[in-house]
């Protein structure tokens, strides 16, 4: 590996492997009705939890980078919340991490940054949380940006189950720097060698494979049915939470993923993406905006010089993009 960004990609990779196992720790103990009594507590939990500790394994590292996170503890410090604070305590404490409650809230609030630097790193400490509250996909996601590029990436994918790869490993971490191409390990095998990830070679848009957010509120699931019309593809949509369809499409299980907007004025937040779309280039894919418009990434925490957001093996981005042009509600 070139040391151009050597530190950066080897820290995010433990910082988002370390975010993971509390993660999946917390995901463990959710009851099975914890979606129908609207309980997100374990969610609330590990979010914090994760945050923390990839703010403190950044500024052990980088003390003078920045960092656009999606949490902040100014709730958590109330008195009603103490219960919260001495969990996210518990669960970093079980990794092995020596803190104490104020340090952890410290370490949180690191990520407060408004993303006008022109060097930050971003966040997402956990991606997907009704795909996390279901015990199904979610993902932690990292992104070093450099005056307005993404430069380094790491995508951690606990639940993602490898494809005839390492025994069928329950969990991956992605990783890529801006050409130097992009790779995944097991999450619980760190030590192998890695493998580059290459998007599929499917040219043809009746044999593309759509996938998407589960969840309505993210991307507008009729106008992805037309999208799915007007390219002739018969695959079923995948629907997935997370990151996780951006390191799906990264290791060519799916050609497409699109992230269309459900109303005018929403504005994509940096985090939700920066992560994915540096692996899914790096391994030669496309990612743009619904008008073809490269994804802009410094304009501070949110992407408000786009549209929603496609994703392709890059093969079938011209007609991805003509399907949704003709298919637009």
């Amino acid at each position: 590996m070139s040391e151009v960004f050597e530190s950066e990609v080897s820290t995010a990779i433990q910082a988002v492997v370390a975010a993971s196992v509390i993660c999946r720790s917390v995901q463990k103990t959710i009851a099975d009705d914890a979606m129908e009594k609207k309980d997100r507590s374990p969610v609330t939990v590990a979010d914090f939890a994760s945050q923390a500790v990839i703010c403190r394994a950044l500024r052990e590292v980088f003390p003078n980078d920045p960092i656009v996170g999606e949490e902040d503890s100014k709730e958590l410090r109330t008195a009603e919340n103490a219960p919260f604070r001495a969990r996210i305590l518990k669960e970093i404490q079980a990794t092995g991490v020596e803190a104490s409650e104020k340090e952890v809230l410290s370490w949180i609030d690191f990520g407060n940054h408004d993303g006008s630097a022109d060097r930050f790193w971003t966040l997402d400490p956990i991606d997907g949380t009704k795909g996390f509250l279901r015990k199904e996909q979610f993902a932690v996601s990292l992104a070093l940006i450099v005056d307005g590029t993404i430069q380094v990436a790491a995508l951690a994918c606990p639940n993602l189950q490898t494809r005839d790869t390492w025994d069928n490993a329950q969990g991956v971490v992605l990783s890529a720097v801006r050409g130097q191409g992009a790779r995944m390990t097991p999450l619980d095998l760190l030590d192998v060698t890695p493998h580059t990830t290459q998007v599929s070679a499917i040219k043809s848009p009746l044999e593309a494979r759509l996938c998407e957010s589960v969840e309505s509120g993210h991307t507008a699931h009729g106008w992805s049915g037309n999208v799915r019309e007007q390219l002739g593809t018969t695959a079923e949509a995948v629907r997935i939470d997370s990151q996780a369809k951006y390191a799906v499409v990264a290791q060519g299980d799916a050609e497409v993923y699109l992230r269309l907007p459900t109303r005018k004025d929403y504005q994509e937040k940096i985090w939700d993406h920066a992560g994915g779309v540096l692996v899914v280039e790096e391994s030669g894919g496309t990612v743009t905006d619904i008008d073809g418009k490269p994804l802009d990434f410094s304009q501070g925490s949110t992407l408000k010089n786009n549209r929603g957001v496609v994703v392709t093996n890059g093969l079938l981005h011209d007609d991805v993009l003509k399907a949704i042009a003709a298919a637009e509600e």
